[in-house]
């Protein structure tokens, strides 16, 4: 059996006892934050009584920039699904922002509350922002794609806005313009950010089994002995471990270091 010592000089590698639990979902997983909520119809929303406000579901597929700046233009993009029992006419998706909601409880009750039409909500901006449909036959789904200048959503403050997405139209039973659906997101607003974007980061873990054993030398040192002489391949030129770190030097990574699998290679 190889001695720990015979390691000395080899090039130290990262990372394992925590690691080997969690490696394979921080192994080149990107890291990256925001706040962007964008709500799609849940399969117990199909089972709402299809009437009023539920009567088209609102599904949001895509909002970008998911935090515009200003200058920008922002495009909400997705679907409408009539659910009810009659066709619907002389419809019309449009979009109403805000208000600001001032903190973490507002943006859940905000959330609570993201297909109900009794929540007032800002006048929609209208015009030529909106997307029309003659009609809506039952059971159809019809694709939008509203895209708005950033100055034109009157934001103040930066902050989190409230995004609402509705349709309203008419049936032949209620034969006047109506909300049939709706479904709110959320928009945040940073006016001054800086326009340097988000940079990535992805964990590069340097792993490997172990491979000391409880017996030691005899000598004064005590020198611990290794199973096998395994680890002093995979640090060898050409070795798993050092293709590892010759591949990972020349990318934007950050090292895991195994503090075992440190100590083990600097015995």
């Amino acid at each position: 059996m190889a001695k720990a010592a015979d390691f000395q000089g080899m090039i130290p590698s990262p990372a394992r006892r925590w690691l080997r639990r969690t490696a394979g979902l921080l192994a080149g997983a990107p890291l990256v934050a925001g706040l962007l909520y964008l709500p799609a119809a849940a399969p117990a929303q199909a089972a709402e009584k299809a009437t009023g406000s539920h009567t088209v579901d609102v599904s949001l597929d895509a909002l970008t920039p998911g935090a515009p700046v200003e200058g920008e233009k922002i495009t909400v993009s997705g679907t409408v699904t009539n659910r009810g029992k009659e066709a619907v006419t002389d419809a019309h998706v449009g979009l109403s922002v805000g208000p600001r909601l001032s903190g973490r409880t507002a943006i859940d009750a905000a959330d609570r509350h993201s297909r109900d039409a009794n929540v007032r909500d800002r006048a929609e901006l209208g015009g030529k922002f909106t997307k029309k449909f003659a009609t809506l036959p039952v059971g159809i789904s019809e694709s939008f794609s509203i895209t708005v200048p950033v100055d034109k959503l009157d934001l103040d403050d930066q902050g989190v806005y409230r995004l609402g997405v509705s349709l309203s139209g008419q049936t032949p039973s209620r034969p006047y313009e109506q909300t049939l659906g709706i479904q709110r997101t959320f928009l945040p607003w940073q006016p001054e950010a800086t326009e340097k974007k988000t940079q990535l980061t992805y964990l590069w873990p340097l792993i490997s089994s172990t491979h000391l054993t409880a017996e030691t030398g005899s000598d004064e040192q005590q020198t611990p002995v290794f199973e096998n002489d395994d680890l002093g391949a995979e640090l060898a030129p050409g070795g798993r471990l050092e293709q590892l770190v010759s591949l990972g030097k020349e990318l934007p990574v950050t090292w895991v270091i195994d503090p075992d699998l440190l100590a083990t290679s600097t015995r």
